[in-house]
C-alpha cells in the first residue's frame, strides 16, 4: 500500500498499463532500423510524451512513471558533479551539463539528481532536448509539462526546480550556439 487506501494490488495494474504501453509504442516502432530512424522533432516529442501521460489515470501513476523513468536514468560521471554544473532553484542537487557534437553539430546533455523523482523530471527534459541543435533548444518555449499537468501534481518546489533546469538547458544551448557562431551547419 502506498498510503492512497488502494490495495497491494495497484502497482501492479499500473506496471500493466505501462507495458501495454510499451507494447503499443514498440508495434509502432520495431521493424525500423534504428540507424535509419530519424529523431522526432521538438514538436513530434512533445506530442509524444502527452500521449503517453493520456495512459495514466490518475496523478499518482503519473508520479510512479516518473519515479521509474528516474530509475532508468543513467548514471552522472561524479567528476561532471561539480559547482559549476549545479543548477540553481531545484529543492535538490541537480546538476546539468551540454557539449556540442561537433560531428553531428547537436547538442548532448548529461544531467543527474540526488532525488529519484527529480531524476525523472530530467529524463523527461533530455527526452526533450538531449541531440538536437543548440538553436532549435535555445529558441523552445515547451508547454508539454502544463499539458501533462504536472503543475498540479508537484510541490511548489520541485516545479521551481523543473522549469530551473528547463531555463538552464536552454541558456546552455544559447551559449552553445553562440560560441559556434553558425560554423557548423546546423541539420
Amino acid at each position: 500500500m502506498y498510503g492512497t487506501g488502494r490495495s497491494a494490488a495497484a502497482p501492479l495494474l499500473t506496471r500493466r498499463r505501462i507495458a501495454t504501453y510499451d507494447r503499443r509504442h514498440s508495434l509502432r516502432t520495431r521493424d525500423v532500423d534504428p540507424a535509419m530512424q530519424q529523431q522526432p522533432t521538438l514538436a513530434e516529442e512533445e506530442a509524444a510524451i502527452i500521449e503517453e501521460f493520456e495512459f495514466f489515470e490518475d496523478a499518482r501513476e503519473v508520479i510512479e512513471h516518473i519515479v521509474e523513468l528516474g530509475r532508468e536514468l543513467p548514471a552522472m560521471d561524479d567528476a561532471l558533479k561539480t559547482e559549476a554544473s549545479r543548477v540553481r532553484g531545484c529543492q535538490s542537487q541537480v546538476w546539468l551539463t551540454a557539449d556540442l557534437d561537433m560531428t553531428s553539430a547537436k547538442m548532448r546533455l548529461t544531467a543527474d539528481s540526488d532525488a529519484v523523482i527529480v531524476k525523472g523530471l530530467i529524463a523527461l527534459v533530455l527526452r526533450l532536448y538531449d541531440n538536437r541543435p543548440p538553436q532549435v533548444v535555445a529558441d523552445s518555449e515547451t508547454r508539454v509539462f502544463e499539458s501533462i499537468g504536472l503543475g498540479r501534481m508537484l510541490t511548489p518546489g520541485r516545479q521551481n526546480g523543473l522549469y530551473s533546469m528547463l531555463a538552464r538547458t536552454r541558456q546552455l544551448a544559447a551559449a552553445l550556439a553562440k560560441a559556434n557562431n553558425g560554423s557548423i551547419a546546423s541539420p
